[in-house]
């Protein structure tokens, strides 16, 4: 693979890069000795992800055994309900070959039925979940379920189980007797799992050329192991944690290549799940395209990555002088992710492999669905044309008002961060939310639709530096669908998992706003056009 780095502070970089090469680190790694790290007993159980390619031909083999029986079947549309690591590394590889996978990673009511509605007779669904009791997985199995069932499918014959073994799915599968179930390793962590079962079995039943995935991983394994300076993993973790100690801590993710759609959104649950704790760690922002980066005049604390080949750079680039480019194939891609990652996790003195604050907003989502006044809606502090206000920061009395009061609580050097639970797919326009905020609150924003930025970002929002305020968007359902066996719909539980993590981050001090769209298209058209009321704050650091 090739990478090439821009580094403004050369000495530093030459130094670091040395201290890990001396400390033999990438070996270690590839030897699955994690005495390098804090918590290194815990840390040892999730370094299975080093040698996946050179293990994988078993699974690979039946992969393609079990893909040439579903085409004989006529079983053409492959559903996976995952979330975080399960679902965004398969979504990446059927993107780069030009296979459909339905990736259904929301508990949006309208997304769901839609992903149900779309194929069923022809449909299996795989469910993934690493700990077995996920509780979007949960709920959209039972739901495909009571859909196979309505139409005089056994639910069992249409459903593939990945996960770890003995968990409380692997026990489901077996009693339910489902077509398939795909054993995880167990000492392979989430977001580390690519090219395990969880990224394998997806995209290879969808159709996607997975063997040839590992077999580019497996080749650039030596590479990526080797304790020298020119092993490009070990030379973009240092980057990386130079760049943080600089106070360059938002790592700024522009893909370049079609075959590497979806990259960055794999990269950014990764390196924020990774390293955003102890007050610390990098903070991933993806932008649609180099031409969004927006550079011209920031400030100087985003370090810049492109995703694949260089591209014309009249335009580009970072005030802080931090530019890399990172080229390769998917599997060589996967791979040297995950290794840079580690590396950059000990450089900053962070355990890459735990998620300490990921559990928090899960709790409180179990706590307001159990609780007395689960199934009511919040009420509003005010209402404005299609919009309910639901929390501000001070005492804002109309839109223009809340979103001055949040952009005021950003600091210089940190960011905004737009948390959207609604359809990802159905409203999508959502997402050009992102760089208009960022332009009026003049900081590095970054955008998640909900609940799936709480397997990647979320780890970041409550571990790593406190700097980020918060634009948490939710909207009033265009349907609704029961959890069958669960005293919920989609539409509770989609609330309460929005609810849920507002208060963990009004907890540890994170200023939130909270709006609710009565109508969602109407109420993103009139919370776009406040948000451009709003003069430039900084216009990045500009007067």
């Amino acid at each position: 693979m090739r990478l090439d780095l821009e580094v403004p502070v050369q000495e530093e970089f030459d130094a670091e890069a040395t201290r890990l090469v001396d400390a033999g680190l990438a070996s270690a790694l590839s030897r699955q000795d994690a005495s390098h790290f804090a918590g290194a007993q815990d840390a040892a159980q999730r370094l299975g992800w080093v040698d996946l390619p050179q293990r994988a031909d078993e699974l690979l083999t039946r992969i393609e055994a079990l893909r040439a029986e579903l085409v004989e079947q006529g079983l053409r549309t492959i559903s996976l309900a995952g979330m975080g690591g399960s679902s965004l590394a398969p979504e990446v590889m059927t993107a780069a070959a030009g296979v459909r996978l339905e990736v259904i990673d929301s508990t949006d009511p309208n997304q769901v039925a839609e992903a149900i509605g779309t194929d069923l007779d022809h449909t299996i669904l795989i469910v993934a979940s690493k700990s077995g009791t996920t509780v979007e997985t949960d709920s959209v199995r039972r739901s495909f379920a009571s859909a196979f069932e309505s139409v005089g499918i056994d639910p069992a014959s249409r459903m593939i189980a990945i996960t770890d073994p003995g968990t409380e799915l692997d026990r489901l599968a077996a009693e339910q007797g489902f077509l398939a179930t795909f054993h995880a390793d167990p000492n392979v962590g989430g977001r580390f799992s690519a090219l395990s079962a969880f990224g394998l079995v997806p995209a290879g039943l969808a159709g996607a050329d997975v063997r040839t995935v590992v077999t580019e991983a497996a080749d650039a394994a030596a590479e990526l192991a080797a304790d020298d300076a020119d092993n490009p993993a070990l030379a973009f973790g240092t980057w990386l944690s130079i760049g943080h100690a600089r106070t360059t801590e938002k790592l700024v993710l522009a893909e370049t290549a079609p075959n590497l759609r979806g990259l960055a959104a794999w990269v950014e649950q990764l390196i924020a799940e990774s390293l955003g704790k102890d007050g610390q760690g990098i903070l991933p922002v993806v932008v649609d395209s180099p031409a969004d980066i927006g550079f011209s005049d920031a400030r100087a604390d985003a370090l810049l990555c492109l995703l694949g080949p260089a591209v014309d750079d009249s335009g580009l680039g970072a005030p802080s002088g931090f530019e890399a480019t990172v080229d390769g194939t998917l599997g060589e891609q996967f791979l040297f992710w995950e290794y840079a990652t580690a590396i950059a996790g000990y450089s900053l003195g962070v355990n890459p492999f735990d998620q300490p604050d990921v559990e928090a907003a899960k709790e409180q989502a179990r706590h307001l669905l159990d609780g007395p006044d689960s199934g009511r809606s919040e009420p509003s502090i005010f209402t404005t044309g299609d919009i309910d206000v639901l929390e501000v920061i001070d005492e804002a009395t109309d839109l223009d008002g809340a979103l001055e009061e949040l952009f005021a609580q950003v600091d210089e050097y940190g960011y905004v961060g737009i948390q959207a639970y609604l359809d990802r797919i159905a409203d999508a326009e959502a997402a050009a939310l992102r760089p208009l905020v960022s332009t009026h609150a003049g900081v590095q924003t970054t955008f998640g639709f909900g609940p799936r930025y709480l397997h990647s970002t979320g780890q970041y929002h409550k571990g790593g530096h406190p700097n980020g305020v918060f634009l948490q968007i939710t909207g009033e359902a265009r349907t609704d669908l029961l959890v069958p066996g669960r005293s919920y719909g989609f539409a509770q539980l989609q609330r309460a998992q929005a609810a849920g993590d507002a208060t963990v981050l009004r907890g540890i001090g994170r200023p939130i706003l909270r709006v609710h769209l009565l109508d969602r298209s109407r109420g993103l058209a009139q919370l776009r056009e406040a948000i451009e009321r709003i003069s430039p704050r900084h216009h990045f650091g500009v007067d």
